[in-house]
């Protein structure tokens, strides 16, 4: 398990969070209009959504605590109203290190059970051996949901779901926005790179497929999808993503049940066919492959 664990190593120098006070560096949000009231934005970790309109504003997302002054300006530089919602696609610091700040200001944050959970207690991504310090209470989801919620907001119908297998963990949500016929897919999509797969937070990648599998059923060639982390995408693009996680799924799964150990699977180049497309985010090929057995 040494190779492995080097490996993993690796992969979190470029993956924590930044905790230095110094934010000189830090990137500027930009700002994608995919609508009249809806607006992305990507900032430093997982993509946000923005509804604007009469009623107020509703976020997704929130990127990494050192964000949260650039976050509330992106937000600002769109409308001066307050945040009234947010809604987290799951717990992860990259998608809920602002919750704190937008908590203070009364902002309601809504998630699924087990995102409360899991920032009440913080807990390990044991991945990365990333230990998590329980949250605040202001940075606490007030309301919580098992399967589904709907808000009707700003005009529009916003369906927020979660999959009934865990995915990427175990408190995944994914939102549509149904009138503008925009996807959110917080984590379970990795626009044009290796997805995390947190086996530690009750994620699989089999859940993973799944929960693709279904989106794809409920989504039209015209949909947007705002994916976790990448570029605004489309069907057809998701349609790509989904087939690479079931070709390399079944690679991992076929030498892992041979009784390879996870050095001898990754030696063995599972992914080799997609790593020029895929392998250039900050999991390489080896790191994923290796997160892959363990999330078997």
């Amino acid at each position: 398990m040494k190779l492995f664990h080097s490996l993993i190593a690796a992969a979190l120098l470029v993956s924590q969070p930044t905790l230095a006070h110094d934010h000189s560096e830090l990137p500027e949000f930009k700002q994608q209009q995919l609508s009249d009231n809806l607006y992305m934005l990507t900032g430093k970790g997982g993509n946000l959504a923005l509804s604007t309109g009469a009623d107020g504003l509703l976020l997704i997302d929130d990127d990494y605590f050192d964000m949260s002054d650039k976050t509330r300006a992106a937000v600002k530089a769109i409308s001066a109203e307050p945040v009234k919602f947010l809604i987290n696609t799951h717990w992860h610091f990259d998608h809920t290190g602002g919750n704190k700040m937008l908590g203070e200001t009364g902002t309601i944050i809504v998630a699924h059970d087990n995102v409360r959970q899991r920032l009440l207690t913080g807990g390990t991504i044991e991945a990365f051996n990333a230990k998590i310090s329980p949250a605040a209470k202001p940075a606490l989801p007030v309301v919580t949901f098992a399967d589904s919620v709907s808000f009707h907001w700003n005009d529009e119908t916003i369906d927020v779901t979660h999959p009934s297998n865990s995915a990427h963990t175990d408190g995944d949500a994914v939102v549509f926005f149904k009138n503008d016929n925009v996807l959110h897919t917080g984590d379970l999509y990795f626009n044009n790179i290796y997805p995390f797969i947190d086996a530690s937070s009750g994620g699989s990648m089999l859940g993973v497929i799944e929960a693709v599998t279904l989106l794809l059923s409920d989504i039209d060639d015209e949909t947007r999808v705002i994916p976790g982390h990448g570029a605004l995408s489309n069907k057809a693009e998701l349609v790509q993503y989904r087939d690479m996680l079931q070709s390399v799924y079944a690679r991992v799964l076929k030498l892992k049940t041979s009784g390879k150990t996870v050095e001898q699977v990754i030696a063995a180049k599972p992914s080799a066919s997609f790593d020029a497309q895929w392998g250039g985010g900050f999991l390489k090929p080896d790191v994923w492959v290796g997160i892959i057995y363990s999330a078997i």
